[in-house]
C-alpha cells in the first residue's frame, strides 16, 4: 500500500481495569470470557483464541454523548450520522486551565466555527487518573454553548472531567448542545499535539441502540503538506 504520509494523533485515554472516569460511577472490570488455555479444547492443536469480557458503564474513558444521553427522544448512538462524528474539519481552541476555569463565549468569538468539530484544549488531561482531575475542572458556560450552537459547530469536545460545571444539578451545556443534536466528547487528551486547524477529527462509538454514551477512539488526521 502506498504511504500517503498522513499523521494520526490519538487524543483518547485507554480504558483499563479499575480506572475512575467520573467519581461515583463503577470502574470497568476486564476479564476473560474464554482464555487462550480454555480455548485449546475447542480447536486443533496449536490453534488458540481469546474472547474478552468487559463490564462498564457507557461513560468510561474518552466517550461521546449522543442526544439520547440527555433527551429520551434524542438520537442514540446507533442513530448518530457518520458525517457528524467522522472526518470532521477540526479546530483546537487553547484555553489553559490555570488561567481560566469558566470558559464563556468570548473565547470563541471571531473564530470560524461553522461545520467544525471544536475541541477545547485546557491541559486538564494531565491530571487524568489522579484525585486532582475530579476537583476544580474547567468547563464551558451556557453562553458558550449557545454561541457554539448558533455559530454552527457540529461537535464539541473538551479535555476535562465534564463540559459542564458539576457544582449543582444543572447541565446547561449538555442541554443546549444535545438538544441541537451536537454530540459532545469528554475526557480528551493530547490536544496539544494537534495543529490549531487543518486536520480531520474522528470520534466514532459502537453502534448501540438505546445507549446515549460510549467510549470512542478519538483521533485527528493530519494531511501532509501540499507541494507549492
Amino acid at each position: 500500500m502506498e504511504d500517503v504520509g498522513f499523521d494520526f494523533v490519538d487524543v483518547s485515554h485507554s480504558v483499563v481495569e479499575g480506572v475512575v472516569t467520573y467519581p461515583g460511577l463503577p470502574t470497568p472490570v476486564i476479564s476473560d470470557y474464554l482464555s487462550r488455555e480454555q480455548s485449546r479444547a475447542h480447536y486443533a492443536s496449536g490453534t488458540e483464541f481469546h474472547i474478552g469480557r468487559i463490564d462498564m458503564v457507557g461513560n468510561t474513558g474518552t466517550y461521546i454523548d449522543a442526544p439520547f444521553h440527555r433527551y429520551s427522544d434524542g438520537a442514540d448512538l446507533a442513530s448518530l450520522p457518520l458525517n457528524g462524528i467522522a472526518n470532521l474539519d477540526g479546530l483546537v481552541v487553547h484555553i489553559p486551565a490555570e488561567k481560566q476555569r469558566e470558559i464563556d463565549e468570548s473565547f470563541f468569538q471571531g473564530l470560524q466555527l461553522s461545520g467544525r468539530a471544536v475541541l477545547v484544549h485546557t491541559g486538564w488531561s494531565e491530571h487524568w487518573n489522579t484525585e486532582r482531575y475530579y476537583d476544580g475542572h474547567p468547563y464551558l458556560t451556557e453562553g458558550a454553548a449557545i454561541h457554539l450552537r448558533d455559530s454552527g459547530a457540529i461537535l464539541v469536545g473538551i479535555d476535562s472531567l465534564n463540559i459542564d460545571n458539576t457544582a449543582g444539578g444543572r447541565r446547561p451545556v449538555h442541554s443546549t448542545l444535545l438538544k441541537a443534536e451536537i454530540p459532545i466528547v469528554e475526557h480528551l487528551t493530547h490536544l496539544d499535539q494537534l495543529p490549531d486547524e487543518g486536520f480531520r477529527f474522528f470520534a466514532v462509538p459502537v453502534k448501540v441502540r438505546g445507549f446515549g454514551s460510549f467510549p470512542v477512539r478519538a483521533f485527528g488526521l493530519i494531511s501532509p503538506p501540499q507541494d507549492p
